[in-house]
């Protein structure tokens, strides 16, 4: 069963990239322009970027030179937005909403959009934000310092738009998405916003993207990855969903230190009955030094939320903290599944996991599946404070003897935790 678990993250992983890579040939014709931005306008170029992309046409080429440009960006046609690269090119936003909108709210069917080699500072909300679109490439992009209307003091986002539902604690995060689906968010550094990444699901399902080989750290109020299901938009009825999307080789460090219970390192969070973010990958990431666990789930209403069919594999875990309020652990934590009600078909496999004062900690009531983990800390390798069983079977505990074998083991805590057999050597 384990073989298959890895067998299909890897598999999801692989079929994210090729049907983004597949969306984007087949929807680039061979006649595209190239058009220029320069900051003096010269060479036949324009001055400001907002002018080439109104120029554009459709799936166009626009390449940017070094440069400031104060300006925000709005895009409502497939294109390619090219700069010169990340340390030199500049779009400071500075007392406007978003470095960068990507606007398939109000222009049906957008897709094909790719934003590559700038970076995107000082916005009041998003430093980039994709709204129901598809086939979107966010790559090689530096976000920083965006999020610049949070009031901490009274966690409120004064002048966010009303679509946006649920995020006045953090204005957006550094990059967002909702409503976007066959997406690739990949190599960009995300940094000193309040939050790192989020997808939810405001304006429509947000599923099937990718959110690899990013670095998203020092994010000081909220997690470095989010997937929530927010209360839906005015009109769009009912939750919308986040699933099948794939966290792959990001690392999430530092994030959510600024105020307790503000940011795990991957978060999936429900806020309403019927919020739904099911069938997700978080594989291969290092989680580290972040305000919450390295992973955190948290269902917080009965009878409601559904936070099934995830799977945490492969990741590296360490030195993060402890969660708080009705999710609280009883000490920094690993991975915490938290959930009133049962959150099925949970797999937590092949991560390695050190400097925890508990490694795994389950509370919800229904079985959870915990194998072929490197508990590295004689902690509490896996602590179940649910009335729910754990399968803990085939771990390695620290030493060869398992749990409370020898003093150097890690250790079991709460009723229904299986850990025979384990593993008598770290598995490699």
């Amino acid at each position: 069963m384990l073989h298959n678990v890895n067998e299909y993250a890897i598999k999801t992983t692989r079929a994210n990239r090729l049907c983004i890579t597949l969306l984007i040939a087949a929807c680039t014709p061979l006649s595209a322009a190239t058009l220029c931005v320069n900051p003096g306008g010269t060479g036949g170029c324009f001055s400001k970027i907002q002018q080439a992309v109104n120029a554009a046409g459709p799936n166009d080429t626009i390449k940017v030179a070094p440069g400031t440009y104060k300006e925000a960006v709005t895009i409502s046609t497939p294109l390619s937005l090219v700069g010169a690269g990340r340390d030199n090119t500049i779009i400071n936003a500075k007392d406007l909403p978003n470095g960068i909108n990507i606007n398939g709210k109000d222009h049906a069917r957008l897709g094909n959009v790719v934003v590559s080699g700038f970076t995107v500072e000082n916005a009041n909300f998003e430093g980039i934000l994709i709204t129901n679109a598809f086939s979107i490439t966010i790559w090689n992009n530096r976000v920083i310092q965006n999020n610049q209307s949070l009031d901490i003091s009274t966690v409120t986002c004064p002048g966010i738009p009303p679509f946006e539902t649920a995020e006045g604690f953090d204005c957006g995060e550094g990059i967002h998405l909702t409503g976007v689906y066959y997406s690739t968010v990949t190599g960009n550094i995300v940094q000193n916003n309040a939050g790192g990444i989020l997808l939810s699901d405001e304006t429509g399902p947000t599923h099937d993207n990718l959110i690899a080989n990013n670095v998203v750290k020092d994010n000081p109020f909220d997690c470095g990855i989010t997937l929530a299901s927010h209360p839906p938009a005015s009109g769009t009825g009912k939750p919308l969903k986040v699933f099948h999307n794939t966290i792959a080789n990001n690392q999430s460090s530092h994030n959510g230190t600024k105020v307790p219970g503000a940011g795990a390192g991957v978060g999936m969070f429900g806020f309403l009955p019927g919020a739904t973010v099911s069938s997700n990958v978080v594989i291969n990431n290092v989680l580290t030094d972040n305000g919450l666990p390295g992973v955190a789930f948290h269902g917080h209403a009965p009878g409601g939320e559904i936070l099934d069919d995830n799977v945490i594999v492969g990741n590296y875990i360490a030195g993060n903290g402890a969660d708080t309020d009705d999710a609280a652990t009883p000490g920094p934590a690993g991975i915490n599944i938290f959930g009133v009600s049962p959150i099925h078909g949970t797999i937590i496999s092949r991560n390695v996991i050190d400097h925890e004062a508990a490694q795994v900690v389950i509370n919800t009531p229904a079985e959870v599946e915990v194998h072929l983990n490197n508990f590295l800390d004689d902690t509490l390798g896996v602590d179940n404070l649910s009335t729910g069983t754990v399968d803990a079977t085939e771990n390695w505990w620290a030493c060869p003897a398992g749990p409370g074998g020898a003093e150097e083991c890690a250790n079991v805590g709460g009723p229904g935790v299986l850990f025979e057999p384990w593993l008598t050597s770290p598995l490699k």
